[in-house]
């Protein structure tokens, strides 16, 4: 049962996993911080330690609730299979709440349960640290660890305090449990730097259940607003520590409340007599608060924990009305140049309901009918590549536009494990609609669309995502949108230096960015040899006429090129080869790099040389170049095997895009687009449901082996 749960959360896209990336930040989050919207951090500890089940999964699900009734965001911090999740959805809730073998999860553990793959629950260190790694300042738990009784000689003293001190978060909690040591607590928080506030008329520090600890804050805040502008303060100033806000319990709870701390008393009393020591002394107190109090400590837990979401929820609402005075800093700057914790990818373009015919001849005859199957599947470039980045652990905003009909209804339902967020459905328009008659080789023989729709991803509608594209570490624009949209992507582009790909989508729509200078802001494009062919018209320079006849061992594939002015046509690889390095260089005059598909020919990559190989990173500026191309032949794939070469373009470009933003090297990236390729091409689907990390690691998938590529300098 344990397995199969864990099998669905991992299918469901939002637990994908990514041996570059330990962070995932799930997409309600990472666009409610695009937009600057409130977000609210929450622990997994209760979840997993805190509570039994059902108990732990309703009351983290309702605290969820009351953040999102309150404005902000809930960002449940767990960690799934050796990845740490900032938010996490419903089925992953479930998941750790029955999960048997959840660890505890500290600063002190995030490095083993994330290299040995396990799961488990966030303390508040933990959950801080994440916390901040995703840029959410506002964190809200129960009670925060603190100095246990008798610290003075055993030096038991929780990790939450030393995180306070050196992590620049807002810790929003009911004080420290009563158990422990509240007034050694806050003299360790004083010498860490922490920064402590009462939340409320009175500067008294509560205790968990009691509002009363016997000890004084050292400041008090009356409101949700005050309590924000000193956070905003210690943010501004750039102290390197954490704020704990202090919220005592409601009143309506003060006499449920009085009857838990005398329980505690009891129960330490109890174990001290008992001789019970160190890590075995929380549990035990915990255990026979449940029996002395009949259960009732438990009520009095939730009551409390829903409180202080409402106060965070709120505190969190008016830290994201207060005028920004300082700088949003990119992951990068602060973590170095791996993955972007909260930047992500923003993909424009279409999405479409396929029908795919397949013959079973080899021959198709038109005007008759053919034996052969149908179905139904979900395709779009646009559509295709967020797919196949989402599931290979990215995070891609989709950009898109559908009717209000009944495929669209299954279009979202397919695409659930993707960010449709972004995707709009417009009433009295239809949902993309694309037919493909294919013959037994699974070569596209005829090909109708309804497209119409596209045309609706206007300049108007993309710019209300203008904060996502600044944000964005790579943009990727089809040649489905019109051309005023690409115009206008490529303007950002150009006066923020965001890295732009153009994926061309078909020979006739390849040309739209460079009917004006719009190309010139481009970074990349990925377009076959006859997509490049178009492009290099459309500025006007000379291309070859005719056919061009691309062969591997078995497959042949004619390309229709348009006419021009190139006198001699390519008749084996090398020529072809030669051929697409001519007509790519002049674009490299003002893109980083071009990726060619040249279908069972394999792929060129051509760009600025360094180390012996094509640079596929983000470019930085602009500069003279060295330039050079490598030709990767295709992955063998056995005729038998090919089901569908429809989306293998889209799956490469994907899967490229997703080593480039992870950080690979060119041969990893190539290597990953390559076996996303050959997976969809023997998948009914444009992107394989079988996708994953691992399945295009090219050092860990079976069965993986290709040509050396071949190296070629650019004059």
């Amino acid at each position: 049962m344990l397995k199969r749960v864990c099998t669905l959360v991992l299918r469901r896209g939002l637990s994908t996993l990514n041996s570059d990336s330990l962070f995932r930040v799930h997409p309600s989050v990472s666009q409610a911080i695009a937009e600057k919207h409130p977000v609210v951090a929450l622990e997994s500890t209760i979840i997993t330690h805190g509570m039994p089940y059902p108990h732990n999964v309703s009351t983290a699900k309702e605290v969820e609730a009351i953040v999102r009734a309150e404005g902000a965001t809930p960002a449940t911090v767990g960690v799934i299979e050796g990845t740490v999740h900032i938010g996490l959805s419903s089925e992953e809730l479930d998941f750790l709440a029955r999960y048997d073998g959840s660890m505890k999860v500290s600063r002190r553990d995030l490095p083993y349960v994330t290299s040995q793959g396990l799961s488990g629950g966030t303390t508040v260190s933990a959950t801080m640290i994440a916390a901040h790694r995703a840029g959410i300042p506002v964190f809200v738990t129960g009670g925060i660890g603190g100095v246990h009784r008798d610290g003075q000689n055993s030096l038991d003293i929780s990790a939450d305090l030393t995180e306070l001190g050196r992590t620049p978060i807002a810790v929003v909690s009911a004080g420290v449990k009563s158990i422990l040591d509240i007034g050694r607590t806050l003299e360790f928080l004083e010498t860490q730097g922490v920064c402590v506030a009462t939340y409320g008329p009175s500067k008294d520090f509560p205790a968990f259940f009691s509002p009363l600890s016997g000890f004084t804050s050292p400041h008090q805040v009356c409101n949700a607003d005050k309590a924000a502008q000193l956070i905003e303060s210690v943010l501004l100033l750039g102290i390197r520590s954490g704020v704990l806000i202090a919220v005592p319990l409601p009143q309506e709870h003060a006499a449920a409340g009085q009857q838990m701390e005398q329980a505690i008393k009891t129960a330490v009393a109890e174990s001290s007599a008992r001789s019970i020591t160190g890590r075995d002394v929380t549990p035990y107190i915990l255990h026979r608060v449940s029996e002395l109090t009949k259960g009732k400590s438990l009520q009095a837990n939730i009551a409390l924990i829903h409180n202080n979401a409402k106060v965070g929820s709120q505190i969190a609402c008016a830290l994201a009305k207060l005028p920004k005075k300082r700088k949003p800093t990119s992951a990068t700057q602060q973590y170095g140049s791996n993955i972007l914790f909260f930047l992500w990818q923003v993909v424009i373009g279409g999405i479409n309901v396929d029908f795919i015919a397949k013959g079973r001849r080899k021959t198709l005859e038109f005007g008759q009918t053919n034996p052969g199957s149908v179905r139904q599947s979900y395709g779009g470039v646009g559509r295709n590549i967020a797919d196949c980045l989402s599931r290979l652990g990215q995070q891609p905003l989709f950009i898109s536009a559908t009717g209000a009909d009944s495929h669209s209804d299954a279009v979202f339902n397919h695409c659930k494990h993707m960010n449709t967020s972004a995707v709009t459905r417009l009433e009295g328009e239809r949902t993309a609609t694309y037919c493909a008659v294919i013959a037994e080789s699974g070569e596209l023989s005829l090909g109708l669309g309804d497209m119409d729709i596209h045309q609706q991803i206007t300049e108007r509608y993309v710019s209300q995502f203008e904060q996502q594209l600044l944000w964005s570490t790579l943009v990727c624009l089809d040649g489905n949108i019109p051309i005023s949209t690409i115009r206008y992507v490529c303007s950002m582009a150009q006066q923020h230096k965001i890295n732009v790909w153009y994926e061309p989508t078909d020979s006739e729509k390849a040309g739209k960015p460079f009917l004006s200078d719009a190309w010139k802001s481009l970074s990349y494009a990925s377009p076959n040899l006859a997509e490049l062919c178009t492009m290099n018209k459309t500025l006007g320079l000379q291309t070859p006429e005719g056919n061009i006849c691309i062969f591997d061992a078995s497959v042949r594939t004619r390309l229709m090129m348009s006419s021009g002015g190139l006198a001699v046509l390519p008749n084996s690889p090398d020529q072809v080869l030669t051929l697409a390095v001519a007509l790519s260089r002049p674009l490299l005059e003002y893109l980083h790099c071009l990726v060619v598909t040249l279908g069972p020919g394999g792929v060129l990559v051509c760009g600025e040389h360094r180390a012996g190989s094509v640079n596929l990173k983000p470019r930085k500026e602009n500069k003279k170049r060295k330039l050079c191309a490598v030709h990767y032949p295709a992955l063998s794939v056995a005729a038998h095997e090919t089901i569908n070469v429809s989306g293998a373009g889209d799956s490469l470009a994907g899967a490229v895009m997703a080593g480039i933003v992870q950080g690979r090297d060119t041969d990893t990236c190539v290597g990953m687009g390559l076996l996303a390729a050959r997976l969809s091409i023997a998948s009914p689907h444009p992107i394989a449901p079988v996708l994953t990390p691992h399945s295009v690691d090219p050092h860990q998938a079976q069965g993986h082996s290709r040509s050396q590529p071949r190296f070629m300098w650019i004059d």
